[in-house]
């Protein structure tokens, strides 16, 4: 998205000499997707960005993955990945655990309570859900504060920490795409601004704030990478100079934090489908909002939605406040996931269909992914499973 901003000092024109402190020459580094055909930033160093003195393997967490098979819809407790104290030393990059995942996205959880190792997804961008807590997020463009409601989008190969703020833990629900993630196109001008029907524009997203200097030598970084195969892998560089060096920087590449109570709902006489909640996408897929907001106001309408199957798509459902309607009787509650896949007709369980009616006003809130590549389990999902989610419709039963 061509959203253009800039921080710390800039040379009046690019790929020029640009002196600082006097005298000494920084060096500059274009960070751009696409090669050199789509967004990009340009960032200024004291140091060779590109100098590392040591490079081993990280083993990541684990990524193994099982099929959805036989087919079934899922209810997931992803709060309970983290019990009792263990969060407290855990931290948001390597105590992730796998929940779902393809060839396209990886959906992972994570409690945490202290502070990250410095980390770049060199795979695709990342957008983290901070489902409550408070954190600092140090980033080689500068620092994000992120707070419960916020979507934290850190582009491919940006340079980050994390660290947690507040007295409780950092619940963080972590979307790692294989591709950029960024607005619908439908809400962007062919020259990238957000249009008048977008339900979010261009204030409600708040970029780095203040430009950090670290000094160090033979940093530890941890990346995140493309291996063999399609493979993700891992690997341990120790830059020569720390990456936090950055005089300034400018373009339309950068991290950036947007709110979730920033998101206008988009509404209607009748039902409405998904994709009028739809905040981000990426390959393969798409981020959704569900928020508190007025509901159908047609004299005969029913405000939950309508049964359906999703022919193409596995519907993950991430219930972080409020009360669905749709899902109760279920025994989904805040922390709950759920996992509708392609080919199962869903909808509301036994009752909600007919309780709606009348209903004005819906508070619920949750973010949505859907995938148009089946998902599979990893180990965190395997670990939370309800094991009784599918046969809610049929009030328990099991043939």
């Amino acid at each position: 998205m061509a959203h253009y901003r800039s921080l710390g000092a800039v040379p009046p024109k690019r790929h020029t000499q640009f002196r600082y402190d006097g005298e000494a020459l920084a060096y500059e580094e274009l960070m751009g997707e696409e090669g050199f055909s789509s967004d990009s930033s340009l960032l200024y160093h004291r140091h060779i960005p590109s100098a590392i003195t040591g490079s081993e393997i990280w083993e990541l967490p684990d990524t193994r993955t099982v099929p959805n098979h036989p087919m079934k819809p899922r209810h997931l407790k992803l709060h309970e990945l983290f019990k009792d104290d263990a969060w407290q030393d855990a931290d948001v990059v390597t105590g992730r655990r796998l929940v779902l995942g393809n060839a396209d996205v990886r959906i992972s959880y994570v409690v945490a309570g202290t502070a990250s190792p410095l980390y770049r997804n060199g795979v695709g961008d990342e957008c983290v859900y901070v489902e409550s807590g408070a954190a600092r997020v140090e980033t080689v463009f500068g620092t994000l504060t992120a707070r419960a409601g916020d979507y934290v989008l850190i582009p491919r190969a940006t340079t980050h920490r994390w660290i947690p703020e507040g007295d409780g833990p950092l619940r963080a629900y972590c979307v790692e795409a294989n591709s950029h993630i960024a607005p619908p196109k439908r809400y962007l001008s062919r020259y990238g601004q957000l249009l008048e029907h977008a339900p979010y524009c261009e204030r409600d997203l708040h970029g780095p704030t203040e430009l950090l200097r670290e000094e160090g030598t033979d940093v530890e970084v941890l990346v995140k990478h493309r291996g063999a195969g399609g493979r993700i892998v891992g690997t341990r560089f120790l830059q020569a100079h720390h990456p936090f060096d950055v005089i300034g920087w400018d373009g339309c590449l950068y991290p950036y934090t947007f709110n979730i109570e920033d998101y206008e709902p988009i509404t209607g006489r009748v039902h409405q489908p998904p994709p009028v909640h739809q905040v981000f996408e990426g390959d393969n897929f798409v981020i959704c909002n569900f928020v508190p907001r007025k509901v159908d106001y047609h004299p005969l309408s029913i405000p939950v939605p309508y049964y359906h199957s999703n022919v193409d798509s596995d519907e993950v459902m991430f219930y972080c406040g409020g009360d669905y309607e749709a899902r109760k009787g279920s025994g989904i509650g805040q922390g709950s996931l759920s996992l509708h896949p392609g080919g199962h007709t869903h909808g509301p369980q036994p009752g909600a269909y007919e309780r709606s009616i009348g209903a004005e006003f819906f508070d619920e809130l949750a973010v949505m992914v859907d995938t148009f590549r089946p998902l599979e389990l990893g180990e965190g999902g395997q670990a939370c499973d309800d094991g009784v989610y599918a046969w809610s419709w049929s009030g328990g039963r099991r043939a």
